[in-house]
């Protein structure tokens, strides 16, 4: 019984390195739009968000409304992270059904807009960053 135990556990031991080598799965398939490298916009750089709201991008605010109507930046529209998946077409009211258009997201300390950015880009978003927290706007 012990000889076979052994003879089992070195068979084992031999086979493992060899699995990984012989695995037929494909690769997992590339986040949505990063295929095209377009939704790779740099987070936590407030000059680029500056610079994309004054041209027109989508400042979107994804904290709770109570926090919104306690502090905003100016021309950010309210939609909380976890009501973006059920908002998304007031998303594409402000982008004009432009998927290329520009947004810029932020909450309080940007968690919640990095989650919100993966929303928007696995919703076809192409333009997307996370400026971080509603104090990282005036670091520029």
């Amino acid at each position: 019984m012990r000889r076979s135990l052994t003879t089992s556990l070195m068979l084992l031991l031999l086979t493992l390195p060899l699995a990984p080598a012989c695995s037929k799965e494909p690769p997992a398939p590339p986040a949505a739009g990063a295929a095209q490298g377009k939704a790779a916009l740099p987070d936590r750089d407030p000059a680029l968000a500056h610079r994309l709201v004054g041209e027109g991008a989508v400042l979107l605010d994804v904290r709770t409304p109570e926090e919104y109507g306690e502090r905003h930046l100016d021309g950010a529209v309210n939609i909380p992270v976890g009501d973006l998946g059920g908002r998304l077409s007031e998303v594409e009211k402000l982008t004009g059904g432009d998927k290329n258009k520009p947004i810029v997201v932020y909450c309080q300390t940007g968690g919640r807009a990095a989650r919100a950015k993966t929303a928007l880009v696995e919703a076809g978003y192409t333009q997307v960053t996370n400026v971080g927290g509603i104090g990282d706007w005036d670091r520029k």
